[in-house]
């Protein structure tokens, strides 16, 4: 299945939900990078759990999904068990429904039995919303990577005020945005505090989770596994006795996590964190792995996952510097990206991936930036027979739009 098909099942899987959908979205082959043979990835479970539901994958791993606004509809967490009771992998979003549906867990697939940590993977509010009230309810700690727990303490004492202040207007001045542009990203955040998306404020410490730790477990060892790019020191846990891996966002096997440059960090290069921790987890991860992700269902074919993320973000890299044989603002590279209309969120989130996408081709010396007397960044190949050997329609077909994850 090409990657296009992939995508148009990714947006009839997002909207089927709770329905069983065909064998075609579940089973389907892919090529790997540098490899001629075909690899396949596989959903071996048909659906989510229903909301307030648990159901076992392996022994002594439970999942379970939240309901998420949107297109994506779920967010996966998980339950490990441990000798004198259990610990939660990722929370869900800070609301009423979320927290009473973990209430309805605890006193039915828990049986009333403790909670002995929380695990955070990343520190995005679907996965942090919950850790407070679960932590001071069972006064156990919470565990996330440095970066992670204090990126979200940071952005809970305003996660847009980078968007607003003149930080703001000049960053998106020099995408080249409209001037109202900072208007409607204001109430873009509004509206996200009343979906519960907004980040929620954290226990006031935590355990600091590090690349190759090993948590013990129940019987298993759990070995963490930190990528970066979609967030800053993303935490992934890996089980060599059970061959499973929970991936949180930095794996997943339909939709591709946002990869963004943002106002607060401008010169970033998430882009190159992204493609290196994916080339590392390629060292790191057997393709036998049954893989858990935060979206999407659980799968096996990592490894073909991993070559096929590589391969679309090269490709859309390439795209771009076509498009720069003659100098191009950020906003203008928008549709080499998302092929249609998009909302002031999607714009804010493809306009970040964009930059990502440029600021690595700048660090691959593919690009380079000029700032016009006007203010704006332009960007232009460097290649000069790049012209003559552009191929546009050998691409993959733009995206519908950027992923919330």
């Amino acid at each position: 299945m090409s990657p296009d098909a992939r995508r148009r099942c990714n947006i009839r899987y997002m909207n089927a939900t709770r329905i069983k959908c065909s064998e075609s979205l579940y089973s389907f082959a892919m090529t790997a990078k540098n490899n001629n043979d075909a690899q396949q990835i596989s959903y071996p479970i048909e659906q989510h759990p229903e909301p307030g539901e648990t159901i076992e994958v392996v022994p002594g791993v439970r999942w379970l999904s939240m309901p998420m606004p949107g297109s994506l509809g779920f967010i996966n967490l998980y339950l490990l068990r441990d000798h004198d009771g259990w610990w939660i992998v990722d929370t869900g979003l800070s609301n009423e429904q979320t927290a009473g549906l973990w209430q309805r867990i605890f006193a039915t697939d828990l049986k009333g039995e403790s909670v002995v940590g929380v695990i955070c993977t990343h520190m995005h509010p679907d996965h942090i919303g919950q850790a407070r009230m679960i932590t001071e309810q069972f006064q156990c700690p919470l565990y996330m990577t440095r970066g992670e727990y204090y990126q979200a303490r940071t952005f809970a004492n305003g996660s847009s005020d980078s968007h607003s202040s003149w930080i703001g207007q000049q960053f998106y001045k020099r995408a080249g945005m409209p001037a109202n542009y900072l208007e409607q990203i204001s109430k873009m955040w509004s509206q996200r505090a009343s979906e519960g998306m907004s980040m929620p404020t954290l226990p006031g410490g935590y355990e600091r989770l590090v690349d190759g730790q090993v948590l013990r477990i129940g019987d298993n060892d759990w070995r963490v596994v930190v990528g970066s790019g979609h967030s800053p020191e993303h935490a992934c846990l890996y089980s060599s006795a059970l061959k499973v891996l929970i991936s949180g966002d930095q794996i997943l096997p339909i939709i591709t996590s946002n990869v963004s440059v943002h106002p607060s960090e401008p010169n970033a290069n998430p882009m190159k964190d992204w493609m290196e921790s994916h080339d590392r987890l390629l060292e790191v991860i057997p393709d036998d792995t049954f893989v858990l992700p935060a979206h999407n269902l659980p799968f096996y074919g990592v490894r073909a996952r991993l070559r096929d993320l590589i391969s679309h973000h090269d490709d859309r890299m390439l795209a771009i510097e076509e498009a720069c044989v003659e100098p191009q603002v950020a906003r203008d590279l928008l549709p080499v990206l998302f092929n249609r209309k998009l909302d002031p969120r999607q714009t804010m989130m493809a306009l970040g991936e964009a930059i990502a996408h440029v600021h690595l081709l700048i660090h691959r010396n593919r690009l380079k930036r000029v700032l016009g007397e006007d203010g704006v960044d332009r960007f232009e190949a460097i290649d000069p027979t790049l012209a003559r050997r552009a191929h546009p329609e050998g691409h993959e077909t733009p995206d519908e739009e950027p992923t919330y994850v």
